[in-house]
């Protein structure tokens, strides 16, 4: 029994092999904790300002095209430019633009148009960081531990999304804005010192300079790939049709239940970190489209319910099991992605990946206001989930490799797989050949071409 329940922990093999990836891990956490004081301080700040919901949502719009126009040349970058640069700077970037809401936020009369510019500016550097950091992780990690790096990377989210908002809540109430913003400068400072410690990931010796071409590039690559498409096109379908929290303050009134809106914010990270907290038997799945079908059908069949639901502690165990549906969901695209596209590519394809991850949502919160004013709003919630449902359905039978991909026979798996291990051997014979060295009582570097040839 207790063989059993340790194989469902959390598989801890990235962490133990790779110091890059420890490293990134502790950065990603502080970095997380650190930008949710300035996530809960900025639209409170303009809601102080304005006293105007339009102006707390246009945050949002103002940071959508930033993020998509520079998530797609981020990736571009990530294929042409050392991934460590690019992770170190923007870090850089996004600490200086927390020190300018810190000193609006201390003048004796704020000002409004910089929280805005700040907002757009975080977006466009979120957008170049993030292709260079996805595409960093198969680099960094072995082969046959990216589903576990995936589980791992999810469950320190899933921890910020739940721990991080619950904490600058209670700094900006107990301390105030300007503290709340210094945290965030704190905590980018940190992680900056961290980056510096990154091993440098410079790109392939054929990259060429970033540009339209090669963005087009990796957009037929992905057209191309089947299996690529169908993981985009199933995040994109479940976000689309049942990401319904723009409308959870209404369904918590519906529900007579205003004091639990809080709780419906959590109870998706929630049900995702349980399944990150028990995700060791994860390793061990070869048909990851599988796991991207099940995990999207899912997060519909439980927004479904959700809606169809009149009692609140049904409704939030509901969103809970949607966020477990989402977690797997993600697992399965992430391995996907990091075990079958080209090293080459893999900047471009993460920042194709934006379009997914930054349009759905923000595609979804609009869908489902819409529809919330014309069959009410719990209609609006079931009704997305049935969709997704349909959706996903109909893209699993149009795409059948997706559904039949196997991680040990897939043609893009076995030759990543295979340039992995020749990448490796120059690594392992110059390991080989100093630890000769030594032995003999050679200084590191003399006689080091025989030693290299003899291993």
């Amino acid at each position: 029994m207790a063989r059993k329940l340790s194989s469902l922990l959390p598989d801890l093999s990235p962490w133990r092999s790779s110091a890059d990836f420890r490293l990134l891990w502790v950065q990603g956490l502080v970095a997380f904790f650190g930008s949710s004081m300035a996530l809960v301080a900025l639209p409170l700040q303009i809601a102080h300002l304005t006293d105007s919901p339009l102006a707390v949502g246009a945050i949002g719009a103002v940071e959508l095209v930033p993020l998509i126009v520079f998530g797609l040349y981020g990736g571009a970058l990530a294929d042409a430019v050392d991934r460590k640069r690019i992770i170190l700077l923007t870090e850089a970037g996004l600490g200086v633009l927390a020190v300018v809401l810190l000193v609006n936020a201390l003048l004796p009369e704020p000002m409004l148009w910089p929280l805005y510019v700040v907002a757009a500016g975080v977006a466009a550097l979120a957008g170049l960081q993030r292709p260079a950091l996805d595409s960093l992780m198969a680099r960094i990690v072995p082969h046959d531990q990216l589903t576990a790096a995936a589980a791992l990377n999810a469950l320190r989210w899933q921890v910020g999304a739940i721990a991080g908002p619950s904490l600058a809540g209670l700094v900006v109430a107990s301390a105030g804005t300007p503290t709340a913003y210094a945290v965030t400068v704190a905590g980018f400072a940190a992680s900056v010192v961290m980056c510096l410690r990154l091993s440098p990931a410079p790109p392939s010796r054929d990259a060429q300079k970033p540009s339209l071409r090669g963005i087009a590039e990796g957009a037929r690559y992905a057209w191309s790939k089947p299996v690529l498409l169908g993981t985009y096109g199933i995040d994109l379908a479940a976000m689309f049709f049942a990401f319904p929290n723009a409308i959870f303050p209404f369904l918590a009134k519906d529900l007579d239940a205003e004091w639990s809106l809080g709780l419906m914010y959590a109870a998706m990270p929630l049900g995702a970190c349980v399944v990150g907290l028990t995700s060791g038997w994860a390793s061990k799945v070869r048909r990851h489209g599988r796991l991207v079908v099940l995990g999207a059908t899912g997060w519909g069949l439980a927004m479904t319910a959700a809606g169809w639901s009149s009692n609140i502690w049904l409704v939030l165990l509901c969103i809970a099991f949607a966020g477990a549906g989402d977690m797997l969901s993600g697992l399965g695209r992430s391995t996907i992605w990091n075990q079958t596209i080209p090293e080459e590519l893999r900047g471009r394809l993460a920042g194709i990946e934006i379009l997914s991850y930054s349009c759905g949502p923000q595609l979804g919160q609009v869908r489902s206001g819409a529809v919330a004013g014309w069959t009410g709003v719990r209609g609006a919630v079931w009704s997305g989930g049935a969709a997704c449902v349909v959706a996903v359905g109909l893209l699993a039978a149009v795409l059948p490799k997706l559904m039949s991909y196997d991680s040990e026979t897939d043609a893009d798996a076995v030759r990543r797989r295979a340039q992995r291990e020749r990448d490796a051997e120059p690594v392992a014979g110059q390991a080989a050949g100093q630890a000769a060295e030594q032995a003999a009582g050679q200084a590191p570097g003399q006689a080091a071409e025989p030693a290299r040839t003899a291993a």
